[in-house]
């Protein structure tokens, strides 16, 4: 079935959770590392063992408030802990600590590009805390299948982000993701990783008839561990209720599950609401104005904010400017390299073009490699120096992440040295071309083309190592006399 999906209007809304990287969970002070080896970070507040009281971590909440501000919210003056009722083998107590009745936060906003290029306000309605649910490990033992619970995650610090129902299509949930999870790793407060669980999303959809601004009955989506997973699944949900209004059934409010290897969403359960009574064992959370200011004194510079001064200070296009905003990290590094006397837009090209997929092909950050600002300075002197050639220099830059030599020690030692000598390059063109006659023959006929055929036989016969402005100059030269 092909259903008209122009004769529907999609709203989406999303609800975030992401974990704040504290040093211990929420209500104890157990480890918060859920990776660890399965319930060695127990005790028994987390464990939810009867008389066990927990006490609110300082740290969560300050990092919660900043995850809040970066999200342009309003703090609340007050706010408090709920027992969210329900029952399911990962919640053994029966309830879970959040804040249902009085949030951490309302009415903030993130801004991001539309699809048309335009700037579009997407809504967040609260942000909430609440400790993390242990984790179920379902396993096959013989043919009998069980299911174990690790408690390590129990307890783990969460800010919940709800969003106002903003969003239209699947482009601008992934885009609001994305423009989250960038300010959020700025304060430092949380990694944001979807595919190591620190940040997990749940998609609202439902469907509209256009130009109508009705709220229908809408479908939760969950299981998505990358943003690309959530812009499929909203994708395949808006079909899929399409298909179901088109043979005139109703979307029925309930969860499903996103199977990315089938592409498509499963019925999971019903959809239901436990209630939320008031917690007494957690005082109210009441902000003390001097201290929320000095939390917003440490709020960092924001990545729009660092894009637009990229270009103004460093002279940057507005994709440039915006690449090096992205991550914190990297925008610090950029602004350090500059300060070594590198160009900007050089600096921002290399950054971009060859240290970014470097490190994602090898899963680092740059703390996790031996690189700092100045031998990134020094590796492109050597470049505009001429005493490398770009194809080198590449291969310098890989080896200045695991070495701490400097990077003239890596040239001299590897052979990486450019051969800018004109009898040697002389050399290597007269014996290509005598080699290959007949494509001499082809180039003065016009086929210009033929230049970068001969360039890349000279570049592979001085291994690399040719000075390619001089080669060129000395290929052009014969080619044109010949």
């Amino acid at each position: 079935m092909n259903p008209d999906i122009n004769k529907y209007e999609a709203v989406i809304g999303l609800e975030i959770h992401v974990q704040l990287n504290t040093a211990t969970k929420l209500f104890c002070d157990c480890p918060n590392q859920p990776g660890d080896a399965p319930n060695r970070n127990t005790c028994p507040v987390c464990l939810w063992l009867p008389g066990a009281l927990p006490r609110l971590s300082a740290e969560a909440v300050e990092k919660a408030v900043l995850g809040c501000l970066a999200a342009n919210c309003t703090i609340a003056e007050e706010s408090a802990f709920d027992q969210k009722v329900y029952y399911y083998p990962d919640l053994p107590k029966g309830f879970q600590l959040s804040q249902h009745h009085k949030p951490l936060a309302v009415n903030g906003w993130i801004d991001i590009i539309g699809e048309s290029g335009e700037t579009r306000r997407l809504g967040i309605h609260h942000i909430h805390m609440e400790e993390d649910v242990a984790k179920l490990v379902h396993e096959t033992e013989g043919r009998t299948p069980i299911s174990l619970v690790d408690f390590n995650r129990a307890g783990a610090p969460l800010i919940e982000i709800v969003t106002e129902p903003d969003m239209k299509s699947p482009y601008e949930a992934m885009e609001f993701l994305k423009a989250l999870r960038t300010r959020l790793r700025y304060t430092g407060c949380t990694e944001c990783s979807m595919e190591q669980g620190t940040m997990r999303a749940d998609a609202n959809i439902s469907l509209r008839p256009a130009g109508s601004d009705t709220l229908n009955t809408k479908v939760e989506v969950k299981n998505m561990n990358s943003i690309h997973h959530v812009g499929d699944a909203i994708a395949y949900e808006i079909r899929r209720q399409a298909e179901c209004l088109e043979r005139g059934e109703p979307v029925t409010l309930h969860t499903r599950l996103w199977d990315p290897d089938k592409r498509v969403t499963t019925p999971m359960r019903e959809k239901f609401a436990g209630p939320c009574v008031p917690d007494p064992s957690v005082p109210a959370i009441r902000m003390d104005p001097a201290w929320l200011e000095k939390i917003r004194q440490r709020l960092p510079e924001m990545p729009s904010q660092k894009t637009d001064r990229f270009m103004a200070d460093y002279g940057l296009p507005a994709s440039e400017a915006f690449a090096m905003s992205q991550e914190r990290d990297l925008a610090e590094f950029f602004e350090a390299a500059v300060k070594q006397n590198v160009i900007p837009r050089k600096a921002a090209s290399w950054i971009s073009g060859h240290l970014t997929p470097a490190l994602k092909e090898r899963g680092q950050t740059l703390a996790d490699t031996c690189l700092t600002p100045e031998r990134f300075a020094d590796l492109l002197l050597l470049l505009d120096q001429e005493k490398i050639n770009a194809v080198a220099a590449r291969e310098v830059l890989i080896q200045i992440l695991e070495k701490k030599d400097s990077p003239e020690k890596i040239v001299s030692l590897g052979g990486f040295e450019q051969v800018s000598d004109v009898e040697k390059l002389e050399t290597i063109v007269d014996a290509i071309l005598t080699e290959h006659p007949d494509d001499v023959a082809d180039y003065q006929k016009g086929n210009s083309k033929v230049l970068g055929f001969f360039m890349g036989l000279a570049m592979k016969a001085s291994q690399g190592k040719a000075n390619p402005k001089r080669l060129k100059e000395i290929l052009s030269k014969r080619l044109n006399s010949n």
